[in-house]
């Protein structure tokens, strides 16, 4: 269960529990044993110093939400098994950073002589980059709501917002001035989750997608995911054209100057001195 890069770690080995994962109704009846295996990453630079058991990840309270967790919810498959208990314990211990677990079942229903099955699933916590805009109504009101629904979101934490700062209108310039900020957040989401969530924010704040660059009530953009790079029909990041707006860059920066960009390599500082020198 090792990562090619070695971060601090909690490791839980063979921890045994009686539950009722299974397809076939005598398993969700009757039960069968269980072997959980987890792997929590941490940084013990905190803990280390204070030799505060508050400033890490209490492997004892971990193991017993561990068993609690995978005896009293019940799933027909072991990679859901595995995959609500990982994100369910991220976001009941803060100092975890993230979870693989490995999901043993050594009574499987397979008629042949086997030692056990296992699922193994691995989920962390994503550092992202928002950029928010608004320039109709209360444009201020609309996205500080939006930044305290995200910071309330149990899948997201250690969120920060820049200064608003206002801009004129990009593109289209016959329409109101916008307000403007960065957000930077670490997430469970995955980057089509996240999408989901923004748009259910700019919808609920009366976002109209009527015109191309159009004005708007919210607007809530990925900028960075990681430093992944993905390109679909849905979803493109790091965002379009994003090295090429100032509204963009100057608030990611205050954040982060020292973030790198992973299609051009350089920094966001680099990147803003670059468009502020060609304007």
């Amino acid at each position: 269960m090792d990562g090619d890069v070695f971060r601090d770690r909690i490791q839980i080995d063979g921890l045994r529990i009686f539950a009722h994962h299974g397809v076939y109704p005598e398993e969700t009846e009757k039960g069968q044993h269980f072997v959980i295996d987890a792997v929590i990453e941490t940084c013990f630079d905190r803990a280390a110093s204070t030799d505060d058991l508050g400033d890490t990840v209490n492997y004892g309270t971990a193991a017993e939400f561990l068993a609690s967790f995978l005896t009293e919810h019940t799933y027909s498959l072991l990679e859901k098994a595995a995959q609500e208990a990982c994100l369910e314990l991220l976001m009941r211990f803060p100092a975890a950073d993230s979870c693989t677990l490995r999901i043993r079942k050594p009574e499987a229903p397979i008629r042949l002589e086997f030692e056990s099955v296992s699922v193994s699933v691995k989920r962390s916590y994503h550092r992202v980059f928002l950029s928010a805009g608004a320039n109709l109504g209360d444009r201020e009101g609309t996205i500080l709501k939006a930044v305290e629904e995200l910071r309330a979101d149990p899948h997201d934490r250690r969120t920060d917002c820049s200064e608003l700062i206002e801009t004129a209108p990009y593109g289209v310039t016959d329409q109101p001035a916008f307000l403007n900020c960065a957000v930077l957040l670490e997430t469970l989401y995955s980057p089509a989750e996240l999408l989901a969530q923004l748009h259910r924010l700019e919808n609920e704040a009366g976002r109209r997608r009527e015109r191309h660059w159009g004005p708007r009530t919210l607007d809530l953009d990925i900028v960075f995911y990681d430093s992944e790079i993905i390109g679909t029909p849905e979803l493109a990041i790091p965002h379009p054209d994003f090295a090429n707006r100032e509204f963009v860059l100057g608030p990611v920066a205050s954040l982060n100057p020292n973030f790198r960009d992973p299609l051009s390599g350089k920094t966001v500082a680099q990147l803003l001195a670059a468009l502020q020198h060609r304007c």
